[in-house]
């Protein structure tokens, strides 16, 4: 992919209108994007929260920093950008000097510069060194985790973040496999999961590695771990009348989302059921289709 396109067309933010509808941006705000990304859902509340709404965006992939920073340096100083994942948005806004905030958006996906451009093995469509992480950071990668877990282990991350129900042939599989070679590319792993899996069981619709690709990304960003996180620290943030919006892209994520707002006493549900993306979203943007997004409000 051409690397001067601009981020609009490299990366199309899931649920936009939906986003601005339940968030509801206004002159005078300050709203917290707890996922910058490459900035589209950012874009949108500083447009609608104009002439002085104001966001403060919490990202941990310096790549996204830098081309977020270009694409939203028209909005000047009504926006800021902090270095750290959004389970520290607690700590982020206390050195601010922030104590409360009109609005809280988490988008719990990976952004398409992350597939397509990152380089870091996120996707099996290219042979790309394995290392998954978010935040170069962090110690512990992929290839990693691969090479040092036991095959239950394994099992139980591909099982249970993954809901990949051949975890153990594939587990099995990785840990014949990786000696005498380590397994380091996203190709390798690749081949390795599709080898594990008869091929009368390989899925029809996706990759079969793709539920696989999905449980390695959670394990080694602490994804689930982050996330329970965010939903105990959002709500003391809020201001009464401030929305908490959760996008998210998989069954255990939007299941801790929908269990966590039933049980804050002082936030009210604004989604009974998770909003999903229009059929013409879809069609436009194949990706937003695994989207689930859950609203709360401070009361």
């Amino acid at each position: 992919m051409d690397p001067d396109r601009s981020e609009a067309s490299i990366h199309c933010s899931v649920l936009p209108e939906e986003i601005l509808t339940y968030l509801a941006p206004r002159s005078g705000g300050v709203y917290v994007d707890g996922t910058l990304g490459l900035g589209g859902h950012t874009e949108a509340i500083l447009r609608h929260s104009a002439p002085d709404g104001r966001v403060i965006a919490f990202e941990w992939d310096e790549a996204a920093i830098a081309r977020s920073r270009v694409r939203l340096q028209p909005f000047g100083d009504r926006l800021t950008i902090v270095r750290r994942n959004f389970a520290e948005i607690a700590d982020g806004l206390a050195e601010l000097g922030v104590e409360q905030v009109d609005g809280v958006l988490i988008d719990i996906g990976l952004s398409s510069l992350q597939l397509d451009l990152g380089g870091r093995g996120f996707s099996f469509q290219r042979d790309e060194p394995l290392d998954m992480r978010m935040d170069t950071r962090r110690e512990v990668t992929a290839a990693s985790m691969l090479a040092s877990c036991t095959e239950k282990e394994l099992a139980d991350i591909f099982f249970y973040y993954g809901d990949e129900k051949q975890a153990r042939p594939i587990a099995r599989e990785i840990v014949r496999s990786r000696f005498p070679e380590k397994i380091v590319t996203s190709g390798q792993l690749a081949a390795v999961v599709a080898r594990a899996i008869p091929r009368r069981f390989h899925p029809e619709k996706i990759h079969v590695a793709t539920k696989v690709f999905q449980a390695l990304r959670i394990a080694v960003n602490s994804e689930l771990e982050n996330l329970a996180r965010i939903l105990d620290d959002v709500p003391p943030l809020l201001r009464s009348g401030a929305r908490f919006c959760v996008i998210s892209f998989h069954s255990l994520e939007d299941r801790m989302v929908k269990r966590k707002f039933r049980e804050q006493g002082d936030m009210e549900i604004l989604t009974a059921k998770p909003v999903m993306p229009s059929p013409a979203e879809i069609a436009a943007n194949y990706r937003s289709r695994s989207a689930r997004l859950r609203v709360a409000v401070k009361k």
